[in-house]
Order: structure tokens, then C-alpha cells, then sequence
């Protein structure tokens, strides 16, 4: 496995564990529909979160969240659509973007909730 896609399942192990601890439950890992995957959906109370999970080992060309791209964001939108008309939801979604930077120096998580309301 090349080393980036290392660094990504261990990013979205940490992410897994994170939201875990935060009382967040996971209902899907690596949904995918079409071409679009999305990392993790999770659900807290009456809310479905889509939860991109993107990890690097230095921030020296940006931070991890700058790398969610707008075309990347309406793949994740139409994903989420069409998992909430195939489990019959009525529920609120949110997109929220865990940043994870790993590296030799210690392991650095932040938890982005409503994140394309940024872009």
C-alpha cells in the first residue's frame, strides 16, 4: 500500500476513535456511491453527518482542510442525498471535516463541524 494511503486509513481510524469518544455513532465507513466515497457518516442526536477525513504528516503545503475541493464537496453532496433517500431518513445532514496532521512529533486532530459553509 503506498504510504499515503497508509497515513489516510490510519487518519480515519483516529477520526473513527475521535468522534467515538465525542458520543458521535458510526453508521457507515467508506460509503460509496458512484464515483464519490464518503470517509465516515456518523449520527449524533437527530443530525447525519458526513465527515471527510483528510490527513497529512506536515502542514508545510497547507493545512489538511484546504484540500477539500469545491467539485469534491458536490460529490459528497450527492452521495449524502442519495444515502438519505436509500435509508429513508428524515433527518438534518451536516458536513463536517475532520483534520488530522500525523507525524514523528505527535498526532494533531481538529474537528471542522459545518465545514462548507467555509468555502
Amino acid at each position: 500500500m503506498a504510504e499515503h494511503n497508509a497515513l489516510g486509513k490510519k487518519g480515519e481510524k483516529l477520526a473513527t476513535d475521535f468522534l467515538i469518544k465525542k458520543g458521535y455513532d458510526i453508521l457507515e465507513k467508506n460509503y460509496r456511491y458512484l464515483k464519490s466515497e464518503v470517509d465516515i457518516i456518523a449520527r449524533k442526536t437527530d443530525t447525519v453527518i458526513a465527515i471527510e477525513v483528510k490527513t497529512r504528516s506536515t502542514p508545510e503545503f497547507g493545512n489538511p482542510q484546504d484540500f477539500v475541493k469545491p467539485k469534491q464537496i458536490q460529490s459528497l453532496v450527492k452521495a449524502m442525498d442519495h444515502y438519505v433517500v436509500e435509508q429513508d431518513l428524515d433527518v438534518e445532514i451536516r458536513f463536517d471535516i475532520i483534520a488530522i496532521i500525523k507525524n514523528k512529533l505527535g498526532t494533531k486532530i481538529e474537528h471542522l463541524e459545518n465545514a462548507f459553509y467555509h468555502f
